[in-house]
């Protein structure tokens, strides 16, 4: 990735004002891209879009992606070479809440986002990431692969499934005969600075330790393949390179998930922050969930690994520690774009993609 591929291409990405966009777009504009933004205002406060600053990088377009005529206008408008969707409701517990919203954000907000592609020249790539949840899993323990059946028990995983097959319908049915590329990507839990999104762990340990609290933690014995949300990232930009370079070879879905000996319990990773976090902090069980979500989540990231050359640079023990010292930094009132950036340029200095 630092060939020179990036420098001065039009770069859209959706939802560039969340967790894993604003990271994104600090890359992106890293590398050189001019990089633009669909999405609606930051979903929490504080977050890490204004934070770090991202919109100083970024040209800065408002729109809600279930808005069809806004998408398309904006779209037409910035005339994006490379195309990542990232917008969406994100949220397991906010999905039982808000079913309809989900479904609405999630799956019509994919068919506008990839109708405004095929309407709009010079488009050479597309990226829809979903989600680890998009299949049917039977809590087997068992590592999903590309080929294994869609489904989802709650609103959220089902609509992340329903947004792969919108997806992949848009690629047979009118964007493959465009010469537009486009792939899939279902990553694995993502963690690192900067999310402040409500029931998600680290966000939640966080949040409990600052204040002096006990962290509430629900489903201790749950799962999840852990990541930091740099490894993801990069995964998709790689992709979104062999798309470019490879065109339909690469045009289909892809894992991005730890090894297997990185899928630890919510308990593995609660504790690991108290310890790194050090005094006062404490970790008690939730015992009033009372939500379904999957215990055994697991993914088989092994094509990507073999066809993109896509490995991951930083152990579930390293993206904990990492997350941990980029709040420690925002807390001590550290210049956290400048910070964040610093923190890109440590993990590519691991990374044999740069």
């Amino acid at each position: 990735m630092a060939d020179g591929f990036w420098a001065d291409r039009r770069v859209l990405v959706t939802g560039h004002t969340g967790f894993i966009g604003s990271w994104m777009c600090l890359w992106l504009h890293r590398l050189g891209a001019k990089v633009s933004g669909i999405a609606i205002d930051p979903p929490s406060q504080p977050n890490l879009f204004e934070v770090a600053r991202v919109s100083d990088l970024v040209a800065d377009e408002r729109c809600d992606i279930r808005d069809f005529a806004g998408m398309v206008n904006a779209v037409r408008r910035l005339r994006p070479e490379i195309v990542f969707h990232l917008a969406a409701q994100s949220l397991v517990r906010p999905g039982y809440a808000a079913p309809v919203e989900t479904f609405a954000t999630n799956i019509m907000g994919t068919v506008h986002v990839l109708d405004a592609l095929r309407s709009t020249p010079g488009v050479a790539a597309a990226v829809v990431v979903t989600s680890d949840k998009c299949y049917a899993n039977d809590d087997s323990g068992r590592a999903m692969t590309e080929s294994d059946l869609l489904g989802g028990y709650d609103p959220y995983s089902s609509s992340k499934a329903g947004a792969e097959i919108v997806a992949a319908s848009y690629r047979d049915s009118y964007l493959r005969e465009k010469g537009v590329p486009l792939a899939t990507v279902r990553a694995g839990n993502v963690i690192g600075g900067g999310d402040w999104a409500v029931d998600r762990l680290l966000p939640d340990i966080v949040r409990a330790f600052s204040a002096g609290k006990a962290v509430m933690i629900r489903h201790p014995l749950s799962t999840r393949p852990w990541q930091h949300v740099l490894e993801p990232v990069s995964g998709c930009m790689l992709l979104a390179k062999a798309l470019v370079s490879r065109g339909d070879e690469f045009a289909e879905a892809w894992n991005l998930g730890p090894d297997a000996s990185h899928s630890k319990t919510v308990s593995h990773i609660a504790g690991l922050a108290a310890r790194l976090w050090g005094q006062g902090a404490s970790i008690e069980a939730d015992v009033q969930n009372d939500v379904h979500e999957a215990h055994l989540l697991g993914l088989d990231a092994s094509k990507a690994r073999r066809r993109l050359d896509w490995t991951p640079v930083w152990d579930v023990d390293r993206a904990v520690a990492e997350s941990l010292n980029w709040y420690r930094a925002h807390l001590g009132g550290d210049d956290m774009q400048r910070y964040s950036l610093a923190q890109i340029a440590a993990f590519t200095a691991g990374n044999p993609h740069g």
